[in-house]
Parts: structure tokens; sequence; C-alpha cells
């Protein structure tokens, strides 16, 4: 075979080991780069509807009292209890906090209009526990007198009696004013200066699906002495 024929040859043989090599490097590279770069941005983790997904929380489907459901109403009950926030008391009550600035207007005790959901949601939930004795108990902060306050926090509370005696028209509810005399939060701080966000938490009206039970009305919130007056009335008839 002629010298230059052989020298073509061995020259085109060098140059194709050396595209495959150079081939070979970038996909080495590539891969490389695609194992090894990080993902930017925030990952999307799928949980289980319903879970919170942090170590030893607690499900946000839990039913209370699941045994005196009706049948057929547990879903709905679920629901209920998780979108009004509703929590359980060690004597097993299962109360409903109603902030009162969203229930009245300042000062007021005549329910506004975009409060009638949350009620209508209430009265739903009460028709879950059907045996079940109800109180409203309404709250107020430590502004004005303990007279007016105590008159305040009864109206507030009768005008949620009235429109859930509206949708639950066999029902029986027991309601009480406490004024200002059931805190859950500080009225002012430390320092003796005005707390606004504690005063908010203690403007309320709360909803108490008592146990079956039944018994003495227990000591829901905050500190109270034992000689509390609360002003109250029975609501098994119309109020005025």
């Amino acid at each position: 075979m002629p010298r230059a024929r052989v020298a073509r040859t061995l020259g085109l043989a060098v140059m194709a080991v050396t595209g495959l090599l150079s081939c070979g490097a970038v996909l080495a590279d590539t891969d490389r780069q695609t194992r090894l770069q990080p993902v930017e941005g925030r990952q999307t983790v799928l949980r289980p509807a319903g879970t919170g997904g942090g170590l030893g929380e607690k499900p946000l489907d839990t039913v209370f009292r699941q045994a005196e459901i009706p049948a057929g109403k547990l879903e709905e009950t679920r629901r209920l209890l998780r979108e009004l926030q509703a929590r359980e008391t060690p004597q097993r009550d299962i109360v409903i906090d109603l902030p009162a600035d969203v229930l009245f207007d300042f000062d007021k005790s005549s329910l506004r209009p975009d409060a009638i959901p949350a009620l209508d949601r209430a009265a739903r939930l009460l028709a879950s526990y059907p045996q079940a004795p109800v109180l409203i108990h309404g709250h107020t902060d430590s502004k004005g007198s303990d007279a007016y306050n105590d008159a305040l926090s009864l109206r507030r509370a009768e005008a949620v009696s009235a429109h859930l005696r509206q949708l639950q028209a066999t029902r029986n509810f027991s309601v009480a004013g406490f004024g200002e005399r059931r805190p859950v939060a500080p009225n002012a701080l430390p320092d003796g200066s005005d707390d606004p966000a504690g005063r908010q938490r203690n403007r309320r009206v709360e909803i108490v699906i008592r146990a079956a039970s039944g018994g003495a009305a227990p000591q829901l919130t905050g500190s109270s002495a034992p000689s509390e007056r609360a002003t109250s009335l029975s609501a098994t008839s119309s109020t005025p």
C-alpha cells in the first residue's frame, strides 16, 4: 500500500477516535450538571389533605364527640368545626369563639350583615349535636363600667341567640353576659398602657355546646372568682 494512503487512513482513524472522546466528555459533563445542579425556587411537597405536616401536630379534621353526631352528618360536622375554628375544653364542651368586632359595629348590639354566614354555619353545627345543651355567652373588654359592659355583653349574646333560634326553632339556649370578667387576653400591657390587640380578643361571643352529661356550667375561659356574677336570662322564649 502506498505510504501516502496509509498516512491518510491513520489520520482519519485518529480524527474519529478524537471525536468520540470529545462527545463522551460532553455527555458526561451534561449528565453531571443535570444530576448535581441544585433546584432553584420553592419545591412543592404534596401532603395528605387536612394535615398540618408537622411532627406532633394535631390533625385539622378532628371530629369532637363523634358518637353524638347523627348518621350522614359526619363530614359536614368535620368541615364546620374546622371553618369555625372550634375547640374542645377539658370538660369536653365544644366552644366557638365569634369576635364581636366581626359580629357588631362599635358599641352596638345589632348583628352586622357580614356576620350572618358565620352564624348560619354555627347553627348547622348545632344540628350535629341535637341533644346537647347550648350556652351563649357575651364578653367585653375592660373599657367602660361594669354595669355598662354587663348590659352590652348580654344584648350581644341575645342577638346571637335570636338569630340561631330562627334556624333552630326547637332548641333552647341559655344566654348570659359576663362583661369584662372572663378575659382571654390582657387588656393592658405590662407597663400599664393600653393593649388594643388584647382588648379585641376579649370582645367576643362564645357559643358553647355542652357535653351531653350536663352538670354545672364550666369555667370556660379566663379566671373567674367564685362570686362571679353574670347578667343572664333563659332563651326558651322569643327575645323582645
